[in-house]
């Protein structure tokens, strides 16, 4: 579980790792910022069902978001 979330979490070994240190730092805040939103309406809707698939929604698009971020950096190190 340690290696899982440091793959995530640790921007050294994340593929944010290729970018230099200050674009690094502004897509992990970019990145925890979306994350703080997604949990918030998440759990701010968990009382009625239709606002709690708006959280899953905004579950959903939090994963694609971070995914693609994580290509783009991949993307951006094959080319160096």
């Amino acid at each position: 579980m340690r290696d899982q979330y440091s793959v995530v979490m640790d921007e050294n070994k994340n593929p944010l790792r290729t970018l230099p240190k200050p674009q690094r730092f502004q897509a992990m805040v970019f990145l925890s910022l979306m994350w703080t939103c997604v949990f918030c309406v998440a759990i701010g809707s968990w009382a009625w069902w239709g606002e709690m698939v708006v959280g899953h929604l905004a579950l959903a698009l939090g994963v694609l978001i971070t995914g693609a971020t994580f290509t783009s950096a991949r993307k951006v190190d094959g080319k160096r």
